[in-house]
């Protein structure tokens, strides 16, 4: 993982520590030199949304370039010209391998998010909102399971377990959604930065577009199964795309409310300032 703002310092310190802030990082052992890592917290976030979105956007090229006629096919054969997000994520190689790859690295670095949102809404959330905070954090931990379980047992391996995770994922990441923007808007108790605002924003344009695009999906299925018309289902994955891709918008939005915090790694663990 490289960064182009990545800090990287090697040093050797008598008194075994270096100030950074007002926080004190241990660099030494003994008599051996640790080598430390500073990252930026916004550049972890978008790297993070930027492996499934990468990894999206080539299964559905790949899909359509070389698997276009089982990618687009239903039960009405008749003429579609996108395939399904489970189709092109989850049927075909090399494209389920990549977004397996990519699903697993970004679900284990948003343990790290997720750590993150919780310490903040510990520290400048009010004490009355922090069961509200509980349940973002317990929302945002399923979200992120059902989409690895979703990704790993696909609708040809396991239909009903697939199905059943993305349903799961979908419902938590909507009410997630909903309660962390109505949490980050009313119930801080410190003034909103720049950066907030611009995350609040992008949360909300997000959130929209993600219920807007819920409701067409379920509007072109329906009416795809019912009349079993050309096109419809492509206007029904492409709604999907909407709902995975809004949903992808609205986890960037973490470099922002993160966009003055470090990771520093030393040969000793690490820390978040």
């Amino acid at each position: 993982m490289v960064f182009d703002d990545v800090n990287y310092n090697l040093e050797y310190n008598t008194m075994n520590k270096s100030r950074i802030g007002s926080e004190y990082i241990p660099l030494v052992e003994g008599d051996m030199l640790k080598a430390r890592f500073v990252l930026p917290f916004a550049k972890i976030a978008w790297f993070t949304v930027s492996l499934p979105f990468f990894a999206f956007i080539f299964c559905i090229i790949w899909s359509i370039v070389y698997n276009f006629e089982h990618s687009t096919s239903t039960h009405c054969k008749v003429y579609n010209f996108l395939p399904s997000v489970s189709a092109a994520i989850g049927h075909y190689r090399p494209q389920r391998d990549v977004w397996k790859i990519a699903i697993a690295i970004q679900a284990s670095i948003r343990i790290l998010v997720l750590v993150m949102y919780r310490r903040y809404y510990k520290e400048h959330i009010y004490k009355w909102a922090q069961n509200i905070c509980n349940i973002v954090t317990v929302t945002y931990a399923v979200e992120n399971i059902s989409l690895v379980t979703l990704t790993f047992w696909t609708s040809v391996e396991n239909y009903a377990f697939h199905k059943l995770s993305f349903i799961t994922f979908l419902i938590t990441s909507f009410i997630h959604m909903q309660i962390a923007y109505f949490i980050m808007r009313n119930c801080r108790n410190i003034a909103k930065e720049s950066s907030e605002v611009t995350s609040l924003k992008w949360k909300r344009r997000s959130m929209m577009l993600n219920l807007v695009c819920i409701i067409f999906a379920c509007y072109f299925f329906y009416r795809h199964n019912k009349y079993c018309e050309p096109l419809v289902y492509s206007m029904f994955a492409l709604s999907e795309y909407g709902v995975v891709l809004s949903n992808m918008g609205f986890h960037t939005t973490a470099a922002w409310d993160f966009a003055n915090s470090r990771l520093i790694i030393s040969g000793t663990g690490f820390k978040i300032i």
